[in-house]
């Protein structure tokens, strides 16, 4: 009987044994499969979030914001709530919690997007309030619907607007430059409409959509060569709104191709089309896109700008290819030809792949999440280091990238 019982005894340990040993196969199969079915995307998301949640976990002052990192250093440098950058950071958190969902992401997007309530409110002193307010509130309201975010968007779009010429027919992007460029409009501002386009939709004044669209449309007259390439500035005769010329601040020359400026312009007239369905936008945004890649160099990566002397030993600009491959991605979602949307999506998608390559990905070399950027050579600023911008349209990208894809497989 005793035997019987051991007996019995055994084989019920080694049925249960068996049992423990096929779901832990089971388990470990699964996990394999889903780890499998990630995209390069997902992989590269992931490994963003977590440095990211850690650069958030680093910083202590709500009201200091990431620009960029020092050679050789490892920590961000920090700016005010009124530098142009300011809404970045704030805007990367909330791309990151976009992606992860992590509550902890969520609270640290709030805590840095509340001080730049105050730009909002405050007389307008650049065109850069879309920039600040947009890549900021704007993201949170699109995430959680936060009517507060909603009040401060449309009092910053009326703000924005204050900077309007009706004689121009456009923003004044500078009004401490005036001594350098007159009144002045440069190309970064196609990417400020943005903020009126939607204010218009969204319970603001009517007359903030007439404002963008004229804008985008003297824009497209005067910044936009003949090659399609791009001038950075622009300048009129305030009073009478006569076109003085086209100019440099951040490129080269007056007549080089910058390439970040190229990708404003890309994204920002592809953008306006979607926002008004002006076919001049659309085609306008196609021919810059077309003259980009045109001029890529051989390994795909934009140099800061494209008639640089120096070239190949000139700086390229990852933050200029982030701010294409998200134009490229938004002109490719506004065209309806398949084979056109196929061109402008897998350029996107290829600068895409380059910026998370070893090359470009920072790894543990410092807090950003990509390498080799160039903000304003000139002025001997930024040059091939870390820009937060660049770490925000890469995020923008990777996001953008990862819902296109995923529709084509629902599909």
């Amino acid at each position: 009987m005793k035997i019987f019982k051991l007996t019995t005894a055994v084989f019920c340990m080694a049925l249960l044994l068996s049992c423990n040993n096929k779901a832990d196969k089971k388990a470990k199969s699964e996990e394999v499969v889903a780890v499998a079915s990630k995209t390069n995307e997902d992989v590269i998301l992931d490994k963003s979030v977590v440095k990211i949640k850690t650069t958030l976990q680093n910083l202590k002052s709500a009201d200091s914001f990431p620009r960029n990192i020092t050679k050789g250093n490892k920590d961000w440098n920090l700016v005010g709530v009124k530098d142009w950058c300011s809404g970045f950071w704030p805007g990367t958190l909330w791309y990151a919690y976009e992606y992860s969902k992590d509550p902890e992401i969520l609270a640290g997007a709030e805590k840095f997007t509340a001080p730049l309530k105050t730009i909002a409110y405050t007389p307008a002193e650049n065109h850069d309030i879309g920039f600040m307010v947009y890549c900021s509130y704007g993201n949170g309201y699109r995430l959680t619907g936060n009517e507060e975010y909603k009040t401060i968007l449309l009092a910053a779009a009326d703000t924005l607007a204050t900077l309007y010429n009706p004689k121009v027919g456009t923003i004044l992007s500078w009004p401490g430059m005036k001594h350098k460029f007159q009144y002045n409009t440069i190309i970064d501002n196609m990417m400020n409409l943005e903020l009126l386009f939607w204010a218009a939709k969204n319970g603001g004044d009517k007359s903030l959509y007439d404002i963008a669209n004229s804008h985008a449309e003297v824009s497209m007259k005067y910044l936009v060569r003949p090659d399609y390439s791009i001038y950075h500035v622009i300048s009129f005769d305030e009073k009478t709104g006569e076109f003085i010329k086209g100019a440099t601040h951040q490129g080269y020359a007056d007549e080089s191709m910058w390439a970040r400026g190229q990708g404003w312009g890309i994204y920002g007239f592809a953008m306006s089309y979607r926002e008004t369905g002006n076919e001049e936008f659309l085609t306008t945004s196609q021919k810059l896109a077309d003259h980009f890649i045109e001029r890529l160099p051989e390994d795909g990566m934009p140099y800061w700008d494209f008639d640089d002397p120096k070239i190949p030993d000139a700086p390229k600009d990852a933050s200029a290819a982030g701010v294409v491959a998200c134009g490229m991605l938004e002109l490719s979602e506004q065209l309806t030809d398949p084979v056109l949307k196929e061109k402008y999506f897998n350029a996107g998608k290829k600068l895409i792949t380059l910026l998370g390559s070893d090359a470009y990905m920072s790894g543990d070399t410092n807090e950003s999440l990509l390498l080799h950027s160039t903000g304003h050579l000139p002025h001997n600023s930024e040059i091939d280091v870390p820009i937060i911008y660049s770490d925000y349209y890469f995020m923008e990208a990777l996001l953008r990238l990862k819902k296109i894809e995923d529709r084509i497989v629902q599909n």
